[in-house]
């Protein structure tokens, strides 16, 4: 899974720009679907086996960006956010445009930190007329392993890409065939769950499941949450989005017990996943939720634990051999 993780960690892929990210994902199932297809809004759609109900997995393949809203007459770009991203995470970092080329966010003099805003930054890419209103960008780092630790930007959620990437290799290296279960790697997720309401109205599944990373208590003065890094998986309970159907958060939390899978319990405050799209469609589906702990979630240096990684793939190849 670290090869995979730092494979796709690699590639850019802001909301509404996943082609590339998208692309390599296509080429780690090949050979493992018994079909698979993009949709119009450019799901990536993998069906495995059949049967008369139907399992949804959905990890989204976007992760936050920016976009140039205006290039100055000195060729410095003004630019907004995709997806959540704080300004005092942005100075002096390094972005990287989909062309390959890079540029370093600065920031105009402000008297006091507290009053940085988005409109005191700027990209310098020392040529600006090669850039256009609407040019996208992310912030440079890949995947960097320290021991069971992994950091990297956009582990949100290409670290849920991987979950479900090798939740499937274990299903078809068992030969299992008893469920029919979609594996959705969905776009536009930090715009709004985006994805996940098309392709779950293309799937229409029994049950739904997301697979993404929650926010990590375990840092100084962090905000109250019990999830720790390397403690396992967590269920989700509730987030902004969604309160996951009691009947499934209870299924996944007896199969981890019983089989002796580490796993925490999330409630979050704020933010959402997948899971808030998949439940509301269809005339609504039964829908839980599985994260990963991160700390530093929409940084460049977001940072996880691969047995939490690991629990999560345990967990879920138990749900669907019992689904």
């Amino acid at each position: 899974m670290k090869e995979l993780l730092r494979e796709l960690c690699g590639i850019p892929g802001p909301s509404g720009n996943e082609d590339c990210i998208r692309e390599a994902i296509r080429k780690a199932v090949e050979g493992m679907a018994d079909d698979l297809r993009t949709d119009a809004l450019g799901n990536l759609i993998l069906r495995k086996g059949s049967g008369d109900r139907k399992l949804m997995l959905a990890a989204h393949m976007d992760e936050i960006g920016l976009i140039v809203t205006h290039v100055e007459e000195n060729g410095f770009l003004r630019f907004g956010t995709i997806g959540g991203i704080a300004p005092v995470a942005l100075v002096g970092q390094r972005v990287q445009f989909l062309d390959g080329s890079l540029g370093v966010i600065g920031c105009e003099k402000v008297d006091d930190r507290k009053d940085l805003k988005q409109e005191h930054l700027f990209i310098d890419v020392r040529n600006g007329s090669n850039r256009r209103v609407g040019d996208v960008c992310c912030p440079v780092g890949g995947a960097e392993f320290d021991g069971d630790f992994v950091v990297s930007r956009a582990l949100d959620d290409r670290v849920g890409c991987v979950v479900l990437i090798e939740t499937l290799r274990r299903l078809c290296a068992e030969g299992f065939q008893g469920a029919e279960v979609y594996f959705v790697f969905t776009v536009q997720e930090e715009l709004g769950l985006r994805g996940a309401h098309t392709a779950t109205f293309g799937v229409k599944p029994d049950v739904g499941i997301a697979v993404d990373v929650t926010v990590a208590g375990d840092t100084p003065k962090a905000k109250s949450t019990s999830l720790r890094l390397g403690k396992g998986c967590a269920i989700k309970v509730k987030d902004h989005s969604v309160i996951t159907t009691p009947a499934v958060r209870r299924k996944l939390q007896k199969i981890a017990e019983e089989r002796g899978i580490p796993y925490q319990l999330e409630v979050l405050e704020q933010g959402g996943t997948d899971a808030g799209a998949i439940q509301l469609t269809c005339g609504g589906i039964p829908t839980g939720a599985v994260s990963v702990p991160v700390r530093y979630v929409h940084t460049p240096s977001e940072t996880a634990h691969m047995g939490d990684v690991e629990a999560c793939v345990n967990l879920l190849v138990q749900f669907i051999k019992e689904a």
